[in-house]
């Protein structure tokens, strides 16, 4: 016993020791958590965020307790869908910055959100806000875009005193925003792209304190002076308003000093009618041998019925400078007598006022242009190799090759009319489509029930007809089957040859609407570069294509396809859905249309496989999607 008295003193201390050092441990911690956690209190900024995105989906909520308070809340190209409660977010009395650009969010903004008292910055541009935009007044609110929505009308925007930068455009504001004069530190103003009908410049905020303005494409009236027009460029009027609205675009001639005596005013009355005189009769000289010289001048008249012309022997096509005389061929009208300078009259010389906006294609830049015999066209620049003619194929080569791409004739295809070859510039007409393309008709019309009819003073039946097929499932279905069957006829190639013809960019904007809203395929005639494209990447790409018609999200890449396909895979398809088509079809057929969506939906999956050899061809896509919507009988 006394020889195990020794050990039983050192278990003895070493016990006390680890008792010491776990106290010791446990204050420490105790410590660093109550140093961790000791907040003066909790604020209830995460529990308002929570409330304000309940509905929202794809935002990811935060804890229900916080020590900071939210200063900034930056979710864009999040894919979030739904509905914001904005009045929740007036509670945050600490948030700065606000930034939700590029999602699906819906229905209006609550006016008591810009109550918020530190709010400096919001951004939600690109989403599918509609309504009346109220404002509440706002003291720090210097940034504020709300560009490329569904806006109808905006009030209270005087109560933005501070505001510096205020982006409008994209939406369909019937009216300057009443008040708007009265925001004197106006730096930035963009109001371009709406039907907004105002006086210029009196309906807007001082000009000379604006370092850039756009009042393009809407309804103004009054006068553009050239100093206006020389600060912020001209295409920052272009088509801003109708015939009551003038744009000078040269400055004035100075005023004749005042002659001091009566000899000397004599001698400058003789002076100026000598060389006035001499000016005149040496233009009509010119304009006489230039007439003669030029052998030639086209004649014809615009839309609104006024002669236009184009008098010089070449004509500017991208950078180079081509004849005028060079023939437009029109294939189904071989007896036209068409040049290039019909098209230049056309077209203004091929200036930006009758560029459309191309965002999709790969040629150059289009054009529109009304023909002799009201042909109504698209005017493409061909840039880079066209399937079938090389770039250094001879005239004759060139337009046998237009010839053989003319011959694909497929309701589902846009067909090629006819083609001008000047020297090495090539150029194609199309019929022009009115309903524009597939992107803005899923992404910028507004939903049918974003259109107040008695907030705007605007004819808004085509649109709202348009807006109300963006709702319509069987419509979209028919977009769906249409591609398809275009895309399968491409992949038939051309009759004998066996070589598919590939698309190689099927995007929304490649794909037109006619106004029966029947997709037509464009901008589908190129070499594919180091022939990379397959048929199988043209089935990647209308998958791809169908999730977006289907969900009604845009902007698709590798991530969003894969959180997708997640979703698909899983089962609950029905949670993508376009919450619009339940919106419309909620009523007995409203099941059925989330069962063919979601059918579709799989489609889509089946076309984005990782692996090409396991996608579908598009003549099996074709017989699947008949099958999920039959064609009513006869």
């Amino acid at each position: 016993m006394a020889s195990l008295m020794p050990y039983r003193r050192r278990v003895r201390s070493l016990l006390s020791l680890l008792l010491q050092v776990i106290v010791a441990a446990s204050a420490t911690a105790s410590s660093l958590y109550n140093r961790s956690s000791n907040c003066t209190r909790l604020l209830p900024d995460a529990e308002i965020v929570r409330n304000a995105f309940l509905r929202v989906g794809n935002f990811p909520l935060p804890r229900r307790s916080a020590c900071h308070p939210v200063r900034r809340l930056r979710f864009p190209s999040s894919n979030l869908t739904g509905v914001l409660r904005w009045e929740e977010l007036a509670n945050l009395s600490s948030l700065l910055t606000l930034d939700l650009s590029g999602n699906s969010l819906q229905r209006d903004i609550h006016a008591a959100f810009w109550r918020a008292p530190s709010l400096r910055a919001v951004d939600v541009s690109g989403n599918r806000l509609g309504g009346a935009l109220r404002f509440e007044p706002s003291a720090r609110l210097s940034l504020l875009n709300v560009s490329g929505n569904r806006f109808t009308s905006v009030d209270g925007v005087d109560m933005l005193a501070a505001l510096e930068n205020l982006d409008l455009s994209g939406n369909i504001v019937a009216a300057v925003p009443e008040g708007l004069l009265r925001l004197t530190r106006i730096r930035r103003l963009d109001l371009s792209g709406n039907m907004m009908a105002g006086l210029f410049p009196d309906d807007l905020p001082p000009l000379d304190g604006i370092d850039f303005l756009n009042i393009s494409h809407n309804r103004f009236s009054g006068k553009v002076d050239a100093h206006t027009v020389r600060k912020f460029g001209l295409s920052a009027f272009s088509q801003a308003g109708n015939a009551s609205l003038f744009i000078e675009e040269t400055e004035p001639a100075p005023a004749l000093a005042p002659p001091t005596s009566g000899r000397k005013k004599h001698r400058r009355v003789v002076l100026i009618v000598v060389v006035v005189c001499t000016v005149v009769a040496v233009a009509a000289l010119v304009i006489f041998a230039g007439c003669v010289v030029c052998g030639f001048r086209r004649r014809k008249k615009d839309k609104d019925g006024k002669t236009v012309s184009w008098a010089e022997e070449e004509v500017v096509v991208g950078a180079v400078k081509v004849a005028a005389t060079a023939p437009v061929v029109v294939l189904e009208r071989p007896l036209m007598d068409l040049t290039l300078a019909d098209v230049a009259a056309a077209t203004s010389g091929f200036g930006r006022e009758s560029q459309l906006a191309d965002v999709g294609g790969r040629s150059g830049a289009a054009y529109r242009a009304v023909l002799p015999g009201d042909l109504d066209v698209v005017v493409r620049v061909v840039e880079g190799g066209v399937s079938g003619v090389e770039e250094d194929d001879d005239a004759a080569a060139t337009a046998a090759g237009f010839r053989e791409l003319a011959r694909l004739r497929h309701p589902n295809i846009l067909p090629l009319l006819g083609y001008c070859i000047a020297g090495k510039e090539k150029l194609l007409l199309y019929e022009y489509m009115e309903k524009g393309d597939l992107h803005r008709w899923l992404h910028e019309l507004p939903a049918g029930s974003m259109v107040d009819a008695q907030e705007t003073s605007i004819d808004t039946s085509d649109v709202k007809e348009d807006s109300q097929s963006v709702c319509d499932w069987p419509a979209r279905h028919r977009m769906i089957l249409g591609i398809a069957r275009g895309l399968a006829f491409l992949h038939q190639g051309w009759a004998g040859s066996g070589r598919p013809i590939v698309h190689g960019h099927l995007v929304p904007t490649n794909v037109l609407l006619g106004n029966d809203l029947e997709p037509r395929i464009s901008d589908f005639m190129h070499h594919v570069a180091g022939g990379n494209e397959t048929p199988e990447s043209d089935v990647y790409s209308f998958g791809v294509l169908v999730f977006e018609l289907v969900t009604g999200q845009s902007k698709w890449d590798e991530a969003t396809v894969t959180w997708a396909r997640g979703v698909i895979r899983n089962k609950k398809g029905e949670n993508i859905v376009d919450a619009r088509l339940r919106e419309v079809d909620a009523g007995a057929a409203g099941p059925e249309v989330e069962r063919e969506a979601v059918e579709c939906l799989q489609v889509g999956f089946l076309c984005t496989a990782p692996t090409p050899q396991k996608r579908p061809t598009m003549q099996q896509v074709v017989g699947v999607l008949k099958d999920i919507r039959p064609a009513p009988a006869d």
